[in-house]
């Protein structure tokens, strides 16, 4: 966290006016349960990271400035069937690696989707996306038999780097998306989340434990579950 706070004490001294924020940091398939100030770090780093940057940074952003969430197509394939947990946050309670980067995935596009409708009388927009499958050094810490299927299917199924930065660059800067909030994006086309990644309910309650967290993380304080 302190590196994210010191990224935007930096940017607010330099007072730029910023076009877009990408979110786009992340950690994925972490072997082991790893926690940082009792959060469990896929949901520290790929959700409070970016939720700290954004929510400081919004009187920064220039008119019509745009946030975009790199989310993915795992938030479906991966995450808890009951979606945000509530009450595990540290991911004390059966981690399984890929149910939370899944978990952390739909964080972002429910942040995406509670952050728009706050930005519904401004100007800026907010939009999540899938980038599509690449193979990069995000997938690191893939299991000997994953790593052996991404191998196989990489030259069939996998995006280039440049073909996966394509979605969030539309999103980010393209003309054609002036105005455009709230929504999900796949191959630069809209496309549509899980049943959770359209629960307003459950965004703003994610919204609320996110901004409890952050608290504590500013005091340099430990989170414990409820």
């Amino acid at each position: 966290p302190k590196s994210v706070f010191d990224c935007v004490e930096t940017l607010k001294n330099a007072k730029l006016k910023i076009d877009a924020i990408i979110c786009n940091a992340g950690v994925m398939a972490l072997p082991q349960l790893q926690q940082n100030y009792g959060i469990e770090l896929h949901f520290l780093t790929n959700h409070i990271g970016h939720f700290i940057l954004v929510t400081s940074l919004l009187d920064s952003l220039a008119d019509c400035g745009r946030v975009t969430m790199v989310s993915s197509l795992a938030h479906k394939m991966f995450s808890y069937k009951e979606g945000i947990q509530f009450g595990n946050f540290s991911g004390s309670r059966a981690y399984t690696p890929y149910k939370a980067y899944g978990h952390s995935k739909l964080a972002n596009i429910l942040f995406s989707n509670e952050l728009s409708k706050r930005l519904a009388c401004t100007t800026l927009t907010a939009n999540a996306l899938h980038p599509g499958v690449i193979r990069t050094n995000l997938s690191r810490h893939s299991n000997p038999m994953m790593a052996v299927g991404m191998g196989i299917g990489e030259k069939i199924f996998f995006k280039t780097i440049e073909q996966g930065a394509a979605t969030q660059s539309y999103v980010s800067v393209h003309p054609s998306l002036d105005g455009v909030s709230g929504k999900y994006f796949s191959d630069c086309n809209p496309a549509r989340t899980s049943k959770h990644g359209r629960d307003p309910d459950m965004a703003g309650q994610l919204w609320d434990v996110s901004e409890k967290m952050v608290l504590k993380l500013r005091n340099n304080e430990m989170w414990t579950d409820d």
